[in-house]
């Protein structure tokens, strides 16, 4: 029988993490008025969003910081097999992380930041690798419409191990007006949820992905049914949603939140402040590479959509006479898209009725 796997026994335990999180943003309230004297104000209702609203004189900027966690590990010992480096997707997906945060506030890009730390000079000098690298950091920030700002390239031997990275950046967006900014302060019952599809697992539950590859015979060279090697499903692009959400500002879409779902899954979709039920009537069918996971891993679908997105990638909270207007400009963005459920009166969970799941409060106690 296959020894069932779980997220939190390879190293990233929620229940651990979470607390640290809560205690470190409890301290973070407590420095709002350090900025004295450039006339700042936060936007209160931003903090425990994916990004940080605040305003300086007339404008409104939000800030954020990612990282990208192990999926580099991922493109390493698919470069053993296939001699290709993946570093553009790797670049790709550091920013998409990073920018995909910011825009669920609302907010345009305007500068991204790398930080990449290695174990010494070493990790530069494989010009290839770092020609991909680059080429897909930049092209992410063109597809973002971000300038790229420039960055930090610590050295961090004893901390970082030989030959890996540790990657991650920040990036800064600005808000036309008041109107613009993105919180669950509008979130109101009888909301629409839709839902956009990802592109396949992004960065998130890697540490998982990679502990299955361990024990499989061929590793990341292990067919999934369709004939594609489970390490190149692993490093399917992430799609990146700064023009979508843009778009839908400008068509006049009043978007009363954005549910990114990254680490948490889709419990993510309850992570706005105020108690109500989210009911998700249609899910997208998970790719393939999720059911590869959850049979090698011998979790349930429980576990699985704890963890990964599960084939959704966003979730667009928008009046009901929005509906269909946003789907239409999803599509125009080339990207596939649900009417897939509501926000409605109750306590604060989430209800995957596809799955015969619930999400209750307590598996989510974070913002």
């Amino acid at each position: 029988m296959t020894k069932k796997i779980t997220y939190a026994q390879v190293g990233d335990d929620y229940d651990t993490k979470d607390p640290i999180k809560k205690l470190a943003q409890t301290a973070a309230r407590e420095t709002y008025k350090n900025p004295k004297g450039v006339n700042f104000q936060e936007f209160t209702n931003s903090r425990g969003e994916s990004a940080y609203v605040f305003k300086v004189g007339s404008q409104y900027l939000a800030t954020v910081v990612e990282g990208l966690g192990t999926k580099n590990l991922v493109a390493d010992a698919m470069r053993r097999i296939t001699g290709k480096t993946y570093y553009d997707t790797i670049g790709h997906d550091t920013v998409a992380t990073i920018i995909n945060d910011l825009v669920s506030v609302g907010a345009k890009p305007l500068v991204a930041h790398a930080y990449w730390a290695i174990e010494d000079n070493s990790w530069l000098q494989d010009k290839e690798r770092m020609e991909d690298f680059i080429r897909g950091w930049k092209s992410a920030c063109d597809i973002s419409g971000a300038s790229w700002g420039g960055g930090e390239t610590p050295t961090l031997k004893g901390i970082i191990e030989a030959q890996t990275v540790d990657l991650g950046g920040s990036a800064l967006g600005i808000l036309e007006s008041k109107k613009a900014i993105i919180t669950d302060q509008n979130l109101k019952i009888g909301d629409k949820i839709v839902l956009v599809k990802s592109s396949g697992v992004n960065c998130n539950g890697i540490s998982l992905t990679r502990a299955i590859a361990k024990k499989l015979p061929k590793g990341y060279a292990t067919k999934l049914a369709s004939g594609e090697m489970y390490g190149e499903a692993l490093l399917t692009k992430t799609n990146i949603y700064a023009k979508l959400v843009q778009d839908l500002i400008d068509a006049d879409i009043k978007i009363h939140y954005i549910s990114n779902i990254t680490g948490h899954g889709l419990r993510k979709i309850m992570r706005a402040q105020k108690n109500f039920t989210y009911v998700i009537e249609k899910l997208f069918e998970p790719q393939e590479v999720f059911q590869f996971i959850k049979k090698h891993a011998n979790v349930d679908d429980y576990e699985m959509f704890q963890t990964y997105n599960m084939g959704q990638d966003y979730a667009i909270f928008v009046k009901p006479q929005d509906v269909k207007k946003t789907l239409s400009i999803i599509t125009s963005n080339k990207f596939q898209s649900l009417d897939a459920g509501y926000v409605s009166r109750g306590p604060r969970q989430v209800i995957l009725k596809p799955k015969n799941i619930t999400f209750t409060s307590e598996t989510l106690d974070l913002r």
